[in-house]
């Protein structure tokens, strides 16, 4: 088929509509906008906690999806939104006085590497990226990327008046279990909702506040929602150009308006703080496939090394104009999933509207007014789903932690990725720190342990934990639920799969 040629089609209720075709104009566009919505919460709360510009990852999104569909030749429907696996990343570039620019450099670079794993994958196979990244590596670094970030929610956003964020938090965890279908999936945005809403009230009721802020221990009597940068946005235009010589995260600053478009910057040592993410991604890609294959009966391994590099592809575009990392989003098969509509024409129509949102600048100050405690209670769910998603990732491939192979080193992994100010100096000008060193860590002192373990059923010195009596190598998990796990949720979801990454 042409990739802009779909065969129209009028299926009866509950007929799945398939890649190469789509409903009529006036349904696939409010199908493009549903999804717009639905990748929306994730895409443009990511962009604030990266210190990046909201507007421009949104837009930056569109065209990355609109990439994407074009490598994979139309055959994998998705959408590219923001990831949260990169949040850490970027948090330890900022504690090393870093800027957005430098951020945004060392994205860039994951993104390269992650599209030439895509192009190892697409020549050699899912099995070679299992062999050197079991599940049980992958699902360790996926947790320690979340819980690491557990001090930026707590110390960071949450002291700017723990009642909000505790609301809002509160909000977000009922609506995610709460509501079903489509609302369900938005929880995190309609969460951002209610805590702006509650903020503004306690304006009202309460006057102005006098707590810390992200950027300030003592900022002096100020508002919790103040929207004078708003009022003076224009309606259309551009994001502009990135203040010169920004160092920090601006969201914690107070000054996010700072930040739009930039040219990005490259170190190698902000590079290697951020690479551990492209073991998320690749994890979370080929699981976001193989969902996409169960769902629309096809065989999409032939194609999954092309969807792979074209995340990367998709990365490297939007990083080199400032914009935020891109990742394919469980939000958007979810809603697939629920409509069985899985026409690319949805998609292009999604990555369009994307693109002229992102040209609202008034849009782009409301987001960057958020409350820092609004986010306070938002990454207090976020934040610890991107962590247990790696628990989720071992528990649907059987990880066996009786086995001292995948205990040992993991936890050592673990215990040094969550620590924020664990470091390990190597030369006068580079150090290994945080998730880079706990990444590190779990794959060579997993592929090392795997070496030196003895052939024979033995625990060897260390005590067992909940022996089951078999003892497995992890290595067979893969070959149940191949390319690290079957489909499990982004940076930014549970099982309702709205929620979170990345």
């Amino acid at each position: 088929m042409s990739m802009f040629k779909w065969d129209v089609v009028d299926p009866a209720p509950g007929v799945a509509v398939a890649p190469n075709q789509r409903l009529s104009w006036g349904k696939t566009v409010g199908l493009g906008g549903q999804h717009v919505i639905a990748m929306f919460g994730a895409t443009f709360v990511f962009p604030i906690l990266m210190g990046l510009n909201a507007n421009l990852a949104i837009m930056m999104s569109g065209i990355a999806t609109i990439c994407f569909l074009l490598i994979v030749a139309g055959k994998v429907p998705s959408y590219l939104g923001t990831s949260a696996s990169f949040v850490g990343g970027a948090a330890a570039i900022y504690a090393q006085g870093g800027g957005p620019a430098d951020v945004t450099g060392a994205i860039l670079v994951a993104g390269v590497v992650l599209a030439l794993v895509g192009v190892l994958i697409h020549v050699a196979g899912a099995g070679a990226v299992n062999a050197v990244l079991p599940p049980v590596v992958t699902g360790a670094v996926v947790m320690l990327i979340g819980f690491n970030l557990a001090p930026v929610a707590v110390t960071t956003y949450m002291p700017a008046d723990p009642w909000v964020a505790i609301i809002t938090m509160t909000a977000v965890i009922l609506m995610a279990v709460g509501f079903r279908g489509f609302l369900g999936r938005i929880a995190i945005v309609l969460g951002l909702v209610v805590g702006y809403v509650v903020s503004w009230l306690a304006d009202l009721l309460f006057g102005k506040t006098s707590l810390p802020t992200a950027s300030s221990a003592d900022p002096g009597p100020h508002l919790r929602v103040d929207w004078t940068a708003v009022k003076e946005a224009d309606w259309f235009g551009f994001p502009s150009k990135t203040a010169e010589g920004l160092v920090g995260n601006q969201t914690e600053a107070g000054n996010l308006a700072a930040v739009g478009w930039h040219l990005p910057s490259f170190s190698l040592t902000f590079t290697l703080l951020v690479l551990p993410a492209v073991i998320a991604l690749v994890a979370e890609n080929v699981g976001h496939v193989k969902a996409v294959a169960e769902m629309t009966g096809s065989d999409l391994d032939p194609v999954m090394g092309r969807a792979v590099a074209a995340d990367g592809v998709g990365t490297v575009i939007a990083t080199s104009v400032g914009g935020s990392p891109t990742t394919t989003y469980a939000e958007n098969i979810g809603v697939m999933a629920a409509t069985r509509v899985y026409s690319t024409a949805a998609y292009f129509v999604a990555a369009f509207v994307a693109i002229l949102l992102g040209l609202v600048p008034k849009f782009g100050e409301v987001v960057n007014q958020t409350p820092p405690a609004v986010l306070g209670g938002i990454t207090l769910v976020l934040y610890g789903m991107i962590g247990l998603l790696g628990a989720k990732i071992w528990k649907e491939n059987g990880v066996d932690f009786a086995n001292p192979v995948n205990l040992v080193p993991i936890s050592a992994g673990i215990i040094l990725g969550i620590v924020p100010a664990s470091t390990l100096k190597i030369t006068d000008d580079f150090s290994l720190t945080g998730i880079a060193l706990g990444t590190v860590v779990c794959v060579v002192g997993y592929h090392l342990a795997r070496l030196v373990a003895p052939r024979r059923d033995d625990e060897g010195t260390m005590i067992a934990v909940g022996h089951t009596g078999a003892h497995a190598e992890d290595h067979a998990a893969p070959h149940r639920g191949r390319g690290h796990a079957a489909p499990y949720d982004e940076e930014t979801t549970g099982e309702h799969r709205g929620v979170r990454d990345e």
